[in-house]
């Protein structure tokens, strides 16, 4: 049987001891000659994965009716509770989305939201979904909350703001399967009725002449 030297065991973790501090400058010593890797926020932005789950977006058809028809699944899908949805009916002056109901009310919580994308998975019409916007600090809580006007998404060059009649002669299917391109000119003649200060006029014109002259 060996014996146990206990005055030699000392003296190592003395030894030990003694070196400890310069063995941790070490590392120091590694690492600061090795490049930076502190990304400089916010001054400089990293662009994110394509798929990235950011802010949400209520998206529009391409004659400018909203595709949201307001039937409140993504609210009952959402786990943290973060989605409020209140219905509306369409009527023949006021037009939100294609068939009988939109999305009168829309509010998402991002104090609550997780980004976990089911409520993109449960929206019927693709109405809803995340774009990679993730700059979404406020003060406030109550700024926390987005509304409708903040989801929706914009109006494209060429697109007629809501509300106005659907493309004549179409249902709400021939809308899902993309046969509405962009507005036609009874809509355009409609909202130049009712609403001729509209911005939206200016844009389809300057598209439909820009079209135009690359024919």
């Amino acid at each position: 049987m060996n014996d146990f030297d206990v005055d030699g065991d000392q003296d190592k973790n003395a030894i030990e001891e003694f070196f400890a501090p310069v063995a941790g400058f070490g590392v120091t010593m590694a690492s600061l000659f090795r490049p930076v890797v502190t990304e400089q926020y916010p001054f400089e932005k990293k662009p994110t994965a394509p798929r990235y789950h950011g802010r949400h977006q209520l998206n529009r058809h391409p004659d400018g009716l909203e595709k949201c028809i307001g039937c409140e699944l993504c609210a009952w899908a959402c786990p943290a509770d973060a989605i409020y949805v209140e219905g509306g009916n369409n009527a023949p002056g006021a037009q939100y989305s294609p068939g009988e109901r939109y999305g009168k009310v829309y509010q998402i919580n991002y104090l609550r939201c997780i980004f976990c994308g089911l409520c993109i998975e449960a929206c019927p019409t693709r109405a809803l979904t995340m774009t990679n916007e993730y700059e979404l600090a406020d003060t406030t809580r109550e700024g926390m909350i987005f509304d409708k006007d903040q989801l929706l998404a914009p109006l494209r060059s060429g697109m007629l703001s809501a509300p106005h009649p659907m493309v004549e002669g179409t249902t709400d299917g021939d809308y899902y399967m993309g046969s509405v391109t962009g507005p036609t000119e009874t809509q355009v003649d409609w909202v130049r009725e009712h609403r001729p200060e509209d911005p939206s006029l200016d844009s389809v014109a300057t598209t439909r002449s820009s079209q135009g002259g690359q024919r």
